[in-house]
């Protein structure tokens, strides 16, 4: 199987996370997975894209002039090698964490939902 079949038997195959101030953003999620967005232009909306290896899942911030922020946690990203590491940041970065590191059944890892710098709820999943 290709990656791209692979990619293609996962029902998610792309997220976005909308919000007000895209820089602000960009500084928040970079600072707390210690990463580089990359940001391109599609069109008349510049995006700004996590990184990922196929057949990985991508996703993007994008600007939204008229939205509102998402209260419930219904997007995980991956926070591995280290949950903790991730939420140490998260207040610094200009976010709020509201639900700890929760641990789950054995082998299916950890996770904890965070406030972003937009008002966003996230959620943020590690294996360990």
């Amino acid at each position: 199987m290709t990656p791209k079949e692979q990619q293609r038997q996962s029902r998610v195959v792309w997220f976005e996370i909308p919000v007000w101030n895209f820089d602000r953003a960009i500084r928040f999620y970079e600072t707390i997975f210690e990463t580089k967005l990359n940001r391109q232009q599609f069109g008349p909306t510049e995006l700004a894209i996590f990184t990922y290896d196929a057949p990985a899942i991508g996703g993007c911030l994008v600007p939204v002039q008229d939205f509102r922020p998402s209260v419930y946690a219904s997007l995980y990203l991956n926070a591995d090698p280290s949950l903790d590491a991730v939420l140490s940041r998260v207040a610094e970065a200009g976010g709020t964490v509201v639900q700890p590191r929760t641990e789950l059944p054995p082998g299916m890892g950890c996770y904890a939902t965070i406030q972003d710098s937009e008002g966003n709820s996230v959620g943020i999943h590690a294996v360990n």
